[in-house]
């Protein structure tokens, strides 16, 4: 049923309105607050603050159904997956009755900034600090490919605040910053993706935070977001099981109607079996995102089964998309068949939310005990 009315709202948008927005510069807000409204949003967030109480499974429900639309949302991934999950588990009940109600009905969105210039994904190097100064944190340094901001209210900022005297790294804080804030300056990253979500690099320079937009315990910040890092790693997940559902519908129905010499084209094994092969990668990859949303929610250890899902489905939305095109022919490229406008969406799944090389890292060591390559 969720599925269903999740279809049914955004085939209403349809690609064409993503197509539409994205060349011209434009948001899918239309979409975004028809979702918001219905519930899906914060459909895994706690009742008490406007959410639906149920988990991240019917999250990711929502964020597929979405993509396979035509219209992925990467804020998904990031205002409800990550940082509502944090303030919902982490937050004082101040910040949760203030911050998820929005969040939950589409109203509000927050952006997330962990990435640096020179940390990439060794988020123990992050060079951003906060300093305490009387009844406020003082912010200073720069993150980097940070997705939303031009949408979004407040960006939940990973910051260090200390260092371990043991391991010399960096004690991590999150904090909860207004976009509109004095001392932050954000820059657009142009890049060659047609999606409606812009990035952009982000510059503290002594922002003010106050005491009260701590989130959680000061020093704790990296255990804490990694409670927010398996649900983007499958946010990620979905939006690529999601484009690949598109392609292959679009593959499958033009190869039933497209007919040279005679008779369809889908006729033609170098054509059907691709096709096949892709269908049969996105099933697994999909069965793997429902097994890692449902360790999640059972409060099983997800890390292993998200790695996994987010890969399948990266490499299985590339093949999908890729193998539709080439089904188009020619036709593969034209704008009005909605599938090569989607390839840079596609491909960047292989690289963020985590690239394909740190999830092979983390199985070659955690899955098959190798040492450790870094």
């Amino acid at each position: 049923m969720l599925r269903q009315a999740v279809r049914k709202i955004a085939g209403s948008f349809g690609h064409a309105y993503f197509q539409e927005r994205a060349r011209q510069g434009g948001k899918q807000t239309e979409l975004w607050h028809a979702l918001g409204e219905a519930g899906f949003l914060g459909v895994h967030l706690p009742e008490a603050y406007g959410g639906g109480g149920m988990g991240i499974s019917e999250l990711t429900i929502v964020c597929e159904e979405v993509a396979a639309a035509g219209c992925p949302l990467l804020l998904i991934l990031v205002s409800p997956a990550i940082c509502a999950t944090l303030i919902a588990k982490f937050g004082t009940e101040e910040q949760k009755g203030r911050f998820l109600p929005p969040l939950a009905d589409g109203s509000g969105k927050m952006a997330f900034a962990i990435t640096e210039p020179d940390a990439g994904s060794n988020s123990h190097q992050l060079s951003t600090r906060a300093e305490r100064d009387g009844e406020e944190w003082r912010l200073e340094g720069t993150k980097y490919y940070i997705s939303g901001v031009d949408e979004a209210e407040q960006v939940l900022v990973v910051a260090r605040t200390g260092r371990d005297e043991a391991t010399g790294r960096g004690r991590l804080s999150l904090f909860i910053v207004d976009t509109d804030a004095a001392g932050l300056e954000a820059t657009h990253i142009p890049v060659e993706i047609a999606a409606p979500e812009k990035q952009f690099t982000l510059h503290f320079d002594g922002l003010r935070v106050p005491a009260d937009r701590l989130l959680g315990t000061e020093g704790e910040g990296l255990r804490q977001v990694f409670a927010g890092l398996n649900p983007e790693r499958l946010m990620g997940a979905a939006i690529g099981c999601g484009i690949g559902r598109y392609a292959l519908d679009k593959a499958a129905s033009y190869a039933r109607e497209r007919s040279v010499w005679g008779r369809p084209i889908g006729t033609h094994q170098g054509l059907s079996h691709p096709l096949a092969a892709a269908k049969v990668n996105l099933e697994m990859a999909r069965l793997m995102l429902e097994k890692a949303a449902w360790c999640y929610d059972n409060d099983e250890d997800a890390a292993e089964a998200a790695n996994m899902a987010k890969y399948a489905a990266a490499e299985a939305a590339l093949e999908a998309l890729d193998q539709a095109m080439q089904t188009h022919g020619g036709n593969g490229l034209a704008s009005e068949y909605g599938l090569a406008d989607l390839w840079g969406t596609a491909r960047l799944l292989r690289t963020a939310p985590v690239s394909r090389e740190m999830i092979l890292n983390f199985v070659a060591q955690h899955s098959l005990g190798l040492p450790k390559s870094y």
